[in-house]
């Protein structure tokens, strides 16, 4: 279902952000969890626990990370820096079209290319 996709994918973008946070059996757990697809029972079984004592460490570090971002933010400062890149480069190609129907000008066509490696540059960080 889209709401579980959803789920994974945030859990997914946690980790990638702050799985180093993390203990290294809450990591190894949620990598085996998550990355590698195993089920709780073989995780447990790899482990030497209950299956309740790895769903336990899974809850512990989703909550270690959701906290993490709560506290610091960075997915959502990413999520924005994401959508305003995309509305920049928007409009410089709206400037790029128009300088080319319209002035033809040399100079805004350098300001453009030069506003476009710009966004280049913010998207790569």
């Amino acid at each position: 279902s889209s709401a579980a996709s959803d789920v994974y994918k945030r859990q997914a973008l946690l980790y990638d952000f702050y799985g180093d946070m993390l203990t290294d059996k809450q990591r190894d757990v949620v990598e085996l969890y998550y990355n590698d697809d195993l089920s709780l029972a073989e995780i447990a079984e790899n482990y030497d626990i209950t299956r309740q004592g790895v769903r336990d460490i899974i809850v512990r570090a989703e909550k270690t990370l959701e906290d993490i971002e709560e506290k610091t933010g960075l997915i959502q400062r990413y999520h924005r820096t994401r959508a305003t890149t995309a509305a920049l480069r928007s409009l410089c190609s709206q400037l790029q079209a128009l300088n080319q129907a319209r002035f033809m000008d040399r100079e805004l066509d350098d300001l453009g290319r030069q506003l476009s490696d710009a966004i280049d540059d913010l998207e790569r960080e």
